[in-house]
């Protein structure tokens, strides 16, 4: 019998699933990327060791959402190139026109403690708070990305200083919801 120890990863099913309610909705589905070794990408675009990409039917062919990678080819300056990502340095998938979606945890080499920098992107995971007496976990956490613009409207709670807007421009950036 398979328990949940046991069991595969939520993470390609949540990316599956946000992928086709981008694409049900009329959104461009995006995926942010904690940058390593394994990843194939173009080096060029890659900042702060992340890369965002737009994985729309659009900008790619070829794609395929398996459970190990994200693959497909698209063009990047005009060069056509192979992209292919492990699912587990996926960060985020969120609708660009909203900023809706859901961030992850990011690589366990990527946490201060696991000896790599935390994302400093905005697309950086915040965790939620756990329930009182809820064992802590490093199961996927669900979290509401939200625009800069759009954070006002999302209640906060008092303790939570409202943070000014990262480079002023209308990019997607994580606020916690309870």
């Amino acid at each position: 019998m398979m328990n949940a120890q046991d069991s595969t990863s939520t993470r390609p099913y949540l990316i599956r699933a946000l992928y086709e309610w981008c694409t049900d909705n009329g959104f461009t589905p995006y995926v942010a990327v904690r940058v390593d070794d394994s990843v194939q990408v173009p080096r060029e675009y890659v900042k702060d060791g992340e890369i965002v990409l737009n994985i729309s039917y659009d900008a790619t062919s070829a794609l395929q959402l398996g459970n190990d990678f994200i693959e497909f080819k698209a063009r990047f300056g005009g060069k056509p190139r192979d992209i292919m990502v492990p699912v587990g340095r996926v960060i985020a998938i969120y609708a660009r026109e909203n900023g809706q979606g859901m961030a992850f945890p990011p690589p366990v080499d990527a946490l201060p403690d696991g000896g790599g920098a935390a994302p400093a992107s905005s697309a950086a995971a915040v965790p939620p708070a756990a329930p009182a007496g809820a064992p802590e976990s490093s199961a996927d956490r669900v979290v509401q990305l939200v625009t800069p613009e759009s954070a006002a409207d999302v209640g906060t709670e008092e303790s939570d200083p409202p943070r000014p807007p990262a480079g002023g421009g209308s990019r997607p950036a994580l606020k916690r919801v309870k």
